[in-house]
This record gives structure tokens, C-alpha cells and sequence, in this order.
């Protein structure tokens, strides 16, 4: 797993709306999002920065926050907020990065109205209202009231966010990466960083506890539209069926013309580099076997220092690290194929470097034992890199 998702969390952008989310490279379509879940909007915090759902709660930080400070505005012991969190007192925080909190405390007041006079329910409830389904409001009288009842806001951070569903919370371990969370949760990375106010590259540590966006039910909206099968558009007839082809004279494959010359036996020309699609990215062997599930590549021991070259020319599209600093490399080649290098020290090439077919990019990262782990990706499909290679 020490790639399995890593390649995916690479960007250069500020935005999270500008990633490019399986490295690309430019808005080509696809259906990655059609097979992820539609999430609900994120939940907003009460004027405190604090997220009450039935089980926990959870507090946004605000900008410049500590860890202490944040625990200080809520009456809570740091020590304790910051052991919950796998932080320490004086660690800095993102504006809106969420803190799991160790204890309740108390909502926001909100202003008790009462009387008869026209009242912006909305504007007083903070937005409240827009988070509460139709479907969980009472019908609606035959007649009119003729004495309505004094009117109470609802209760902002007694409410669950989406309609009342409380999101489940992971509780990140080593080596996990926000895109790894997103795919077993089946919703999408975005979606995830945004309820978590999330870095642009996609930044999460041991310890820290993520909410999963809740689910909405409904079917993900796509700018590629489809059909049902056979309800598309009509098969179109072929010419012959209408008109029959001009009766042709063929002559048998296992005549040649006269003068035809010998075919070279292409076979015994061929040389090693033509006989792979890649090169093998390290000397060694292979000491664990590509799995699907356990292992979404091959691990090539070899000694510290050895070179690692590139399978194939390409670009290089990403250099980041894991959670537990192992640097990787992340490689775009033609036809849609990626290679990713996990374990690389001392680089030779930067991002946006095109590499030629066995250029040396690093050598092997000491380790006990020390080894490559080497994948072969389309889009964000995991292959067995040994095809590639043999």
C-alpha cells in the first residue's frame, strides 16, 4: 500500500476545484465520478466552529488558532484536545481544519423570538433551514390558524447535518491517503476535502479523524449522459444489405505474385528492448508478487544506491511522499499509462522533466530489506506490471 493511492494526491493548485484528480492532464471526460456516491453539501458549523452530531462533536479551527488556543475558546483541558487529535498544544492549524472534540460542549445560543410580528426565520436560524429536508417537516394545515404560537429558532448545532444522518468518522492509520479513504468509503476525494478543509496536496496525518461526507441518495451529477442499452441511437444499416457488392476475384493468401521477395524472419532480429513494452525499472528480483487487493505492484529488492530508471520514456507527472516519507515518483507515459516508483532516493529529475526509455531518475531507498516498488497504472486502475516487463 505504500502507493496504492499516494500518486493520485498530487497537485500544484490552491484550489481543489482545479486538481487534477487522476493526472491526465487537461479536462478529458471519463466516468470516475459516476461511480462514486452524490454526498450532501458541506455541514456548517455553529458560531462557535463547532459540528454537534448526536455521538460527537467536532470544532473548525479558526485563523492563527493553536491547538491550545482552540481548546481554550471552548473550555475545554488542551491537553486532552490535543492528545485526541494526535497533535501537540502549540501545533498551528488550518483555518477550518477539524479537531475531534474530547468531551461536549455546549451549543451556540440562539435568540428566543415570540410574538406576532413578521420575523426572517432564516436569517435568524443562520441557514438552518436550507439543511432541513422536506420530507421531515409536518404537513401542512386545511385551514389556517387563527392564533399561531410564538415562533423558536431551531437549535443550529442540536440539528445533524443532511437531513439528520450523522457522517462516520475514520480515524486515519499509517500509510493511509485521503484518496485510499475516499475509494473504500465510494465517495469522491473532493468531496472528502472539502468537509475536512483539506491542503491542496491532499495532506492528512496518523491520528486524525476525518468525517465522511454523507451520502444523498440520489444518482452524482455527469456531463456525459447515457442511455439504456438498445435506447440509444439506431444501428445504422450497412450498404450491402440494401445493395449487394460487385462480385470480386480474390486470390488465395498462399499465393504471392510473381517477383514477390522473400520476408525477412523478423524473429531472429529482434532485440531485448523490443522484446517488452518496458524496461525492468531496477536490477533484482521480485520478492512480492503483484496483488490487486494487498500489494497494487511489484517489489524489486535490490541493494541502497542501485539506480532506478524509467520504464519507458514519459513525463514526469509528480515527486511527493507518504505518510511515512517514502518518496515517490510518479511517471505519464503514452497510451493513458502511468508508472509509479515508491522508495526513491536522491532524484534526478523534478516534476514536469521529460525522461527517456531507462533513464536513470534516483537509486534505491536504504531499508531492511531495501527494494523498489514498482506499479503500472491506467487512469487509476492498478496492473500487473510483469506483462509490461517480460
Amino acid at each position: 500500500m505504500l502507493a496504492s493511492g499516494a500518486l493520485l494526491a498530487l497537485s500544484a493548485c490552491v484550489n481543489t476545484n482545479d486538481l487534477d484528480w487522476d493526472l491526465r492532464g487537461g479536462n478529458l471526460g471519463g466516468t470516475a465520478d459516476d461511480v462514486r456516491q452524490a454526498t450532501a453539501s458541506r455541514p456548517q458549523a455553529d458560531s462557535n466552529g463547532v459540528l454537534s452530531y448526536p455521538g460527537y462533536q467536532m470544532v473548525q479551527a479558526r485563523r492563527g488558532e493553536t491547538v491550545g488556543q482552540v481548546a481554550s475558546r471552548l473550555g475545554l483541558n488542551p491537553a486532552e484536545l490535543a492528545r485526541n487529535n494526535a497533535l501537540q498544544v502549540n501545533d498551528p492549524l488550518r483555518q477550518g481544519e477539524l479537531l475531534l472534540l474530547p468531551a461536549r460542549v455546549s451549543a451556540a445560543p440562539q435568540p428566543m423570538i415570540t410574538g406576532s410580528a413578521p420575523v426572517d426565520i432564516t436569517a435568524v436560524a443562520g441557514g438552518a433551514l436550507d439543511r432541513i429536508e422536506t420530507s421531515s417537516l409536518p404537513p401542512v394545515a386545511s385551514t389556517p390558524l387563527t392564533a399561531p404560537p410564538p415562533v423558536v429558532a431551531p437549535d443550529v448545532a442540536a440539528r445533524t447535518p443532511g437531513g439528520g444522518k450523522e457522517p462516520t468518522r475514520h480515524k486515519v492509520k499509517r500509510g493511509e491517503t485521503a484518496f485510499v479513504i475516499a475509494r473504500n468509503y465510494n465517495v469522491s476525494a473532493k468531496a472528502l476535502a472539502e468537509w475536512n478543509s483539506l491542503d491542496a496536496n491532499m495532506s492528512i496525518r496518523e491520528g486524525q479523524t476525518l468525517i465522511i461526507p454523507v451520502a444523498t441518495g440520489q444518482p452524482p451529477k455527469s456531463g456525459n449522459s447515457t442511455s439504456a442499452p438498445g435506447a440509444g441511437s439506431a444501428t445504422p444499416v450497412p450498404p450491402s444489405a440494401s445493395k449487394p457488392l460487385p462480385d470480386e476475384k480474390t486470390q488465395p493468401s498462399s499465393s504471392k505474385p510473381a517477383g514477390t521477395p522473400a520476408s525477412p524472419d523478423l524473429g531472429t532480429g529482434r532485440s531485448s528492448a523490443s522484446a517488452s513494452k518496458m524496461v525492468m525499472p531496477v536490477s533484482g528480483s521480485v520478492i512480492k508478487a503483484y496483488d490487486k487487493k494487498s500489494n497494487q505492484g511489484v517489489n524489486i529488492g535490490a541493494p541502497a544506491g542501485t539506480a532506478v530508471k524509467a520504464a519507458d520514456a514519459g513525463t514526469v507527472a509528480a515527486i511527493t511522499r507518504d505518510t511515512d516519507q517514502v518518496q515517490i515518483v510518479v511517471i505519464r507515459h503514452a497510451g493513458g499509462l502511468m508508472t509509479v516508483y515508491a522508495g526513491v532516493d536522491g532524484l534526478k529529475v523534478k516534476k514536469g522533466d521529460s525522461v527517456t526509455r531507462g533513464q536513470t531518475i534516483g537509486g534505491v531507498r536504504a531499508g531492511n530489506p531495501s527494494f523498489l516498488h514498482f506499479e503500472v497504472r491506467k487512469g487509476v486502475d492498478s496492473l500487473d506490471p510483469m506483462p509490461y516487463l517480460q
